[in-house]
């Protein structure tokens, strides 16, 4: 038996229930892991309230670490001991145990924590596959620049070192001037309180009227029309969220009128929908962070029997970096 948290509707936060589940055997391509940390994201919020549909009842959680207990037929990768973590369909991982598909669980580094492996896992992916894989015609060069927008979040932060790193010159819009100076710290170029400043002024600003090549947005409704206007002609939109609430239908004749601007929506699974990505990407993201480029920040930590007020929480956008559940 473990303790998992399930809704049985839609709803808020209320709806999160600690239950008993049977856990049982795996099966060919699964393993068995109990967990040592559980992160939390935004899309734990979406698919909870019913942005993201799915039947009832549902186990909640994207992400986790922890210590694989049995392994199924035809899982090579991973043996009974090892350390793993993972960002991963099904939903479950608020959990103490699970049985799970094996192809997206990588083996954890013994120099990465359990607790960063599952703050890091969802988030850390989410910013590879943005600044490796979802880039504007022509690609990203050293002195380019890009707008991440929520740029003290989870993502948001990783995202501003990695950017760093690589020579992009990131601007970040944030809620807070608190939010702003930990994202400057955090290898943001610049930085722009949205809640006191105007993001498209402030960015054709610095960048001389020019826009930037791509904006990275988890905000969606509020974000969206002036984001449009701050890329540079063939300039990227990458939408990879809606905290704001989805985004409204639009015409694709504006993106013409905008300079012939690109419009994507992106998820993590379909980046990670094979072994061989899972593991190339989470490679990429363990260097990283071992390497030191990369810190992850854990700057909220919750017990599962407090997981309904971590929802709260990161609704009220009063987290910071990322937030991992304790078992």
């Amino acid at each position: 038996m473990s303790k998992a948290v399930i809704i049985e509707k839609n709803g808020g936060p209320e709806e999160l229930k600690i239950v008993d589940v049977t856990v049982g055997q795996p099966g060919a391509g699964e393993i068995r892991i109990r967990h040592k940390a559980v992160g939390l994201n935004f899309i734990d919020v979406y698919q909870r309230t019913g942005l993201y549909p799915f039947p009832m009842p549902l186990r909640m959680g994207m992400e986790a670490s922890g210590l694989v207990e049995a392994v199924g037929e035809g899982v090579t990768h991973l043996k009974v001991g090892d350390r793993a973590a993972y960002a991963s369909q099904p939903p479950g991982s608020y959990c103490e145990e699970r049985v799970m598909p094996a192809k997206t669980v990588c083996k954890l580094p013994d120099a990465i924590s359990f607790e960063t492996g599952a703050a890091m896992m969802l988030k850390g992916l989410t910013a590879q596959y943005l600044l490796k894989r979802t880039l504007p015609q022509g690609g990203l060069h050293k002195g380019d620049f890009i707008l991440f927008h929520a740029a003290a979040g989870g993502v948001g932060l990783i995202a501003s070192q990695w950017a760093k790193a690589l020579g992009y010159q990131l601007i970040g819009t944030a809620g807070s001037d608190a939010k702003c100076k930990l994202a400057l710290a955090n290898g943001a170029s610049f930085v722009i309180n949205y809640n006191t400043e105007d993001f498209l002024v402030k960015v054709k600003e610095i960048t001389g009227g020019k826009g930037v090549k791509v904006v990275y947005d988890s905000v969606g409704k509020d974000t969206w029309d002036k984001s449009l206007d701050c890329l540079a002609p063939l300039g990227l939109m990458a939408s990879f969220g809606n905290a704001s609430g989805p985004v409204p239908s639009f015409s694709p004749g504006i993106l013409g009128a905008k300079g012939s601007i690109y419009v994507t929506r992106q998820t993590l699974f379909s980046h990670i929908n094979n072994r061989e990505n899972s593991q190339a990407m989470a490679d990429d993201l363990f260097e990283a962070v071992t390497s030191g480029k990369v810190k992850i920040h854990i700057d909220q930590t919750y017990p599962l029997e407090k997981v309904a007020q971590a929802h709260i929480d990161l609704e009220a956008r009063k987290t910071t970096g990322c937030t991992i559940i304790t078992l």
